[in-house]
């Protein structure tokens, strides 16, 4: 481990897995979604994955853990975000496997070009307009509230990136489930796979896992539901499966 790559105010946050990723805790952190995405999410053997938003870059690093993907992916329009991301992929010796690339998801057709990768995720930001209070710290704000990018930036250009019967896997707000079915069906990405995170069990939902498949007929399968917690600060064992920690 070197610790060079580490700078002042950073931490390095254990993944429980043999990785670590580098983290400032004065910008955004990574949170349960991540994680929970990079469970949902399929990547096979000599498949190819594109993270749209990377922050920290936590969901290629999982996916390397998780998964038998051939090469992952991440892009991150912050410079310094991106910059960091990349120190955790030299970090824990993943650079023949992770590439970090600091761009625009509006525009990420013209940086990777057409039907380049089997799988795209995605942890946008949910927020629109007032909903949530913004964050007045930038990097935060941008990672929450749809600053820089919005729903429907970040479907057309996961459906331009993937290959015909590619796969895209998001996390998102159940309260923008009909636009987001909406906005997917209108690129082409039919949903195909649908889980709800209840935070107890007897909680609302608060968060919503999707697969959609690029081309893909219109046929959808609704997962039993996740709950996080048995009791207050007691995960379900499903929770510490996605975390490995069982």
């Amino acid at each position: 481990m070197d610790e060079k790559l580490v700078r002042e105010k950073e931490r390095v946050d254990d993944l429980q897995n043999g990785y670590y990723v580098i983290q400032d805790p004065d910008k955004f952190c990574f949170g349960m979604d991540a994680v929970l995405l990079s469970g949902f999410a399929k990547v096979k053997k000599s498949e190819t994955a594109l993270d749209m938003g990377t922050g920290t870059g936590i969901i290629p690093i999982l996916l390397k853990a998780k998964t038998q993907g051939k090469h992952f992916t991440g892009l991150e329009i912050q410079k310094e975000c991106a910059e960091m991301a990349s120190r955790s992929v030299k970090y824990n010796h993943l650079e023949e496997d992770v590439e970090i690339v600091q761009g625009d998801i509006k525009e990420a057709a013209d940086i990777f070009g057409a039907a380049s990768f089997d799988v795209v995720t995605s942890n946008p930001p949910y927020m629109i307009g007032q909903h949530g209070l913004r964050n007045p710290d930038m990097p935060k704000a941008i990672a929450r509230h749809e600053v820089l990018c919005n729903l429907e930036d970040v479907v057309s250009q996961a459906s331009r990136v993937l290959k015909d019967r590619g796969r895209f896997y998001m996390v998102h707000r159940p309260f923008r489930l009909v636009e987001i079915m909406n906005v997917l069906t209108k690129y082409h990405l039919e949903p195909k796979r649908m889980q709800l995170v209840y935070p107890y069990i007897d909680r609302e939902p608060n968060m919503v896992l999707i697969e959609a498949l690029k081309g893909g007929n219109s046929r959808i399968t609704v997962e039993p539901p996740l709950i996080v917690y048995k009791e207050p600060g007691v995960y379900t064992e499903n929770i510490l499966k996605i975390y490995d920690m069982i």
